[in-house]
């Protein structure tokens, strides 16, 4: 059985290489990120797993792909990818890996809460251009911070987060618990978070949750965190917020377009502090990322 690392950025092949094993699956790696998801076919070659990093692999092109078996994605978030049902229907089963950037990403969403609290991002704007900017910030220390959805993640953020001195609610889907967090329902996450962090996995149920009803439900003058997907959010209610300063900050590593345009309205904002889906990107994690990927490879071919 053949596998392929279809969209490998250097840096990911090297720990790759370094990771294999004696005995483990042929692998090929295309060294090439910026692959297009018509060149499949060509770069599978017959190969029956496909290591995918973040090219999207519509089912349309799934079809072409005659011996593809098996899909490895790296990460959780498959399915702004790819449709794994349908490519469940070719025969084609779609593997994730769970929990290797737990630690990195909590400690980004944390960043960003920090940022803008004290709007950092936006007083380095000025400065640079010549202007003394000099804000007031919001004090985190005794404040309330609410994370809609709990898994991995979210855990390394309460971790966090009580460790600095803040209070933290919770809401879940399923039943909870942890030391040092009070599990409430959604309304009251909302009504009295200054600092609401999104943690929620992106399917049917979640796509769209955070509406523009929610948005206004929370407390005037909220923080919004998302390092989760941003699809979970009604993007034009949230720049709405933003411009009439209900929500006093958004921290996003994730946006509905990626690569993030230039002209896109939320590069116009003050009150944004972007970043380039990069919650992820740490040596540990990615170390982590692609020892679970060959484990998913070695467990595929001994069936």
């Amino acid at each position: 059985m053949r596998g392929v690392f279809v969209d490998a950025n250097e840096a990911l092949a090297v720990i790759m290489e370094r990771l294999e094993r004696p005995g483990d699956p042929k692998m090929r790696i295309n060294r090439d990120p910026d692959i297009k998801p018509e060149q499949y076919p060509e770069i599978l070659d017959g190969a029956e797993i496909a290591i995918v990093d973040h090219t999207a692999l519509p089912t349309e092109v799934a079809r072409k792909c005659a011996d593809l078996k098996h899909v490895v994605f790296l990460g959780t978030g498959a399915r702004s990818y790819m449709n794994p049902e349908e490519l469940a229907e070719l025969g084609i089963s779609v593997h994730l890996i769970k929990g290797y950037g737990d630690t990195a990403v909590a400690e980004s969403a944390i960043a960003l809460m920090w940022a803008s609290a004290r709007v950092i991002a936006m007083m380095d704007r000025e400065m640079r251009v010549g202007n003394w900017l000099r804000e007031d910030g919001m004090q985190l220390t005794g404040k309330t911070l609410g994370l809609i959805g709990f898994g991995g993640i979210a855990a390394e953020v309460a971790r966090i987060a009580t460790g600095s001195g803040m209070k933290v609610i919770a809401w879940n889907r399923s039943p909870k618990s942890y030391p040092g967090v009070t599990f409430t329902d959604l309304d009251t996450v909302l009504a009295t978070s200054d600092v609401v962090s999104l943690h929620l996995l992106l399917n049917d149920e979640t796509r769209g949750m955070i509406t523009r009803e929610k948005i206004f439900a929370m407390k005037p003058g909220v923080i919004l965190i998302n390092t989760a997907r941003a699809a979970v959010v009604d993007e034009a209610a949230m720049i709405d917020a933003l411009k009439s300063g209900h929500i006093r900050h958004a921290g996003l590593d994730v946006f509905n377009i990626e690569p993030l345009p230039g002209d896109h309205p939320l590069t116009r904002l003050p009150n944004v502090t972007l970043s380039a889906h990069s919650a992820f990107r740490t040596p540990e994690a990615s170390e982590n990322l692609i020892e679970a990927a060959w484990v998913h490879c070695r467990r595929i071919v001994k069936g």
